[in-house]
């Protein structure tokens, strides 16, 4: 699962482009909605006939897919069967019941730091830093320099509300346009689901569930606030970030570079979030993460915990800045490591 243009399917197709033992559907194709509505085992067999592998793209797509998955898996033990998705309205949510202990769940995102590295080169990547801080890692914004701001304009423009729009039917989509603008003006900032329902016009509930929603097609993430010893630690509030920088600055339409920037600040720290989640899931790590805030204003951008041991992160830009040592909170938890991360020394937290 993930967002959509991330490249499920390229992937893919790069997999078992050259095996003729595959059979493709695609969900986003009407046909194929309606085959799966009243589909029987004997005719997914004449369909199928003697494939080994079986390939749903956009499986979300198709209405009640966790039973025709179960369908497909309890008749056809001897086939492996692959469902991609971009969105967990029906997929994750249909899914889990009915094959609860018989599946493998994998997220896909945006291209990762780690995999551009990987491509050409630390060093050729850090130099780049700049410029994927401002457009992203969106696999064809990667791959068409000069064209950033035309790709994700039809990004932004398309691909975010596609699912939202056709599950939910959202009769005010200039709302949700609103809110996913003051979300991205609101990086790094505690969240208060009133505040943005006062600038977008909806209510507090409607703009929590505006939210989920996003969410759930992979547009943005929410982080929870850590608390344990402290008294007057936020205990319920929550901060959002976006999954790829490029869309948060498509929303509000600046594409000016880090130099000309004041919200560089929110943009360094959006891509670390993001990219030590992409490197968390993609390493197979198990790890808690939160942020941490106090009453009187103490505040840790990114806490991790994995093992019992607990990491504290802080987030500059500017290498020079001056960082306190959160003594508060190394005093309540004693055992903890803390560290800055800053644009000079930052590969060892993403690779």
């Amino acid at each position: 699962m993930g967002p959509r243009q991330v490249g499920k399917t390229t992937l893919l197709k790069a997999m078992f482009n050259t095996d003729s033992d595959v059979y493709w559907f695609n969900g986003d194709e009407p046909d194929i909605r309606s085959l799966f509505e009243n589909i029987s085992a004997a005719r997914l067999k004449a369909i199928i006939g003697h494939k080994r592998t079986v390939i749903i793209d956009e499986a979300q797509r198709i209405p009640d897919i966790g039973i025709r998955l179960k369908l497909l898996i309890d008749t056809f033990p001897e086939i492996q069967v692959i469902a991609t998705g971009s969105s967990s309205f029906d997929l994750a949510n249909n899914i889990n019941e009915p094959l609860t202990g018989r599946k493998w769940e994998y997220n896909m995102f945006p291209v990762s730091f780690g995999e551009m590295v990987n491509n050409h080169g630390l060093l050729e990547e850090k130099r780049l830093l700049p410029h994927r801080l401002v457009y992203g890692y969106y696999p064809d914004v990667v791959n068409n320099p000069g064209n950033e701001k035309e790709i994700l304009k039809q990004l932004s423009d398309s691909y975010l509300y596609k699912d939202i729009l056709m599950w939910e039917q959202i009769k005010k989509p200039d709302k949700l346009i609103k809110l996913l603008q003051a979300l991205a003006l609101q990086i790094g900032s505690q969240v208060s689901y009133y505040e943005l329902g006062q600038i977008t016009g909806l209510d507090s509930k409607t703009v929590e569930k505006y939210i989920n929603l996003l969410e759930r097609v992979f547009v943005v993430f929410r982080l929870g606030s850590f608390s344990r010893n402290v008294r007057n630690e936020l205990k319920s509030s929550k901060k959002i970030y976006f999954y790829d920088n490029g869309i948060r600055n498509a929303l509000i339409a600046n594409f000016n570079q880090v130099e000309l920037r004041e919200d560089i600040g929110a943009l360094w720290e959006n891509f670390l979030v993001s990219e030590r989640i992409k490197y968390i899931n993609y390493s197979g790590r198990w790890v808690n993460y939160w942020y941490w805030r106090t009453k009187d204003q103490k505040e840790i951008d990114f806490i991790e915990e994995s093992d019992g041991l607990i990491k504290a992160y802080e987030f500059k830009w500017n290498a020079k800045a001056k960082v306190k040592r959160p003594m508060k909170f190394l005093e309540a938890y004693p055992s903890s490591e803390f560290k800055c991360i800053d644009k000079d020394h930052f590969e060892s937290f993403l690779l």
